[in-house]
């Protein structure tokens, strides 16, 4: 997945759970570009993907916001989504059920601990 569709997917989906909320800024781009690594460029595409979606609404000078929520969307549709990305990803790196579900079990128990 190119990483404009990540950060995109991502901001998307912290808008749909209500993360994000109406009238929050995201980072200017130059700020977020510079903390991923990437392009401003590719952060520029992700904004532009989110506005023409009807999420956020850029304005030179005073950012990008948060105007609307996302449509509700169904959690176990959404976790199956994710699911199936990781479990595709897993294959490719030829791990085991066994090692793809330790490194789940991790990843919640990590997110737990303060």
């Amino acid at each position: 997945m190119p990483p404009f569709e990540q950060i995109r997917a991502q901001l998307a989906d912290l808008i749909a759970v209500g993360r994000l909320r109406k009238g929050d800024r995201l980072p200017p781009v130059r700020q977020l570009a510079s903390d991923l690594g990437l392009a401003n460029n590719t952060v520029v595409r992700a904004y532009r993907e989110l506005e023409a979606a009807g999420l956020v609404k850029s304005r030179r000078g005073s950012g990008t916001q948060v105007i609307a929520p996302a449509p509700a969307t169904d959690v176990k549709a959404k976790l199956q989504e994710h699911a199936n990305t990781y479990a595709a990803a897993a294959r490719q790196l030829d791990a085991t059920d066994e090692e793809v579900l330790a490194a789940i079990r991790h990843a919640l128990a990590s997110l737990d601990t303060p």
